[in-house]
């Protein structure tokens, strides 16, 4: 069994500062599909999430030596790639440009090199509606969202990635929560009443069927289960 195989993240952190060119590759290799599925749901597009992917490997390649061991590895990988996404989306949002209409060029994956992994998506139409109803989160809340929810992290865990406390974690899910199930709520099918078992009276005394309710209410949240995070980004919601 090749040694950087069976060796920890840690291990090949520290021999990757040693100079060995092989053991940052590995430590991507292990941890791409998740890193990859975390850009693409923040930015909810594949060019710029292949894009910040290879910004953020590129920054941890660099920052290396300067990794403490105050958490996990894959901890601070996450929270670089997290932070080079929100860069890119504030910088999207200084300099706005007309998107294309489903955040691919050729739609064949050319131009994101061999960071994007093959994920394609069952249902492209609603896809597209929520990835758009994420965009329109405010960042923070986006982000925490993608982590606890999309990606199934604990909230513990996210409040490592993230710099911030646990409760702010909380708190900027349930709200960006709030507002998905009002932008998603047309998604939930209405409800209808079942049919009454006693036949309509005869003749001119016969009822008028009641209305059927469709949706009483508001879609339910989905439910849950170091270099700092950035200053304006630990500002919570107001």
């Amino acid at each position: 069994m090749d040694g950087r195989a069976a060796a920890s993240d840690l291990e090949l952190l520290r021999a990757h500062v040693d100079g060995d060119r092989q053991a940052f590759a590995e430590l991507f290799h292990r941890h791409r599909d998740r890193l990859w599925a975390v850009a693409l749901r923040t930015l909810g597009d594949r060019e710029e999430a292949a894009d910040a992917l290879q910004d953020a490997l590129l920054n941890a390649h660099r920052a290396a030596a300067r990794f403490r061991g105050d958490s996990a590895v894959t901890t601070w990988l996450h929270r670089i790639v997290v932070n080079a996404c929100l860069d890119r989306i504030r910088r999207r949002q200084a300099h706005p440009t007309v998107p294309l209409p489903d955040g691919n060029r050729a739609g064949d994956g050319s131009g994101t090199g061999a960071i994007e992994p093959i994920a394609p998506a069952p249902d492209h139409d609603t896809a597209l509606v929520v990835r758009e109803a994420l965009a329109a989160l405010p960042l923070e809340q986006r982000a925490a969202l993608v982590l606890v929810d999309v990606q199934g992290y604990a909230v513990a865990e996210v409040a490592r990635i993230l710099g911030v406390a646990e409760g702010t974690v909380k708190s900027r899910c349930a709200r960006g929560r709030a507002r998905l199930a009002v932008l998603l709520g047309h998604l939930r099918p209405a409800r209808t009443s079942p049919p009454s078992a006693r036949p309509d009276p005869p003749g001119p005394t016969r009822e008028v069927p009641g209305v059927t309710p469709g949706n009483p209410g508001p879609a339910e949240g989905v439910g849950s289960g170091s270099g700092r995070y950035r200053r304006d980004a630990n500002q919570e919601d107001t």
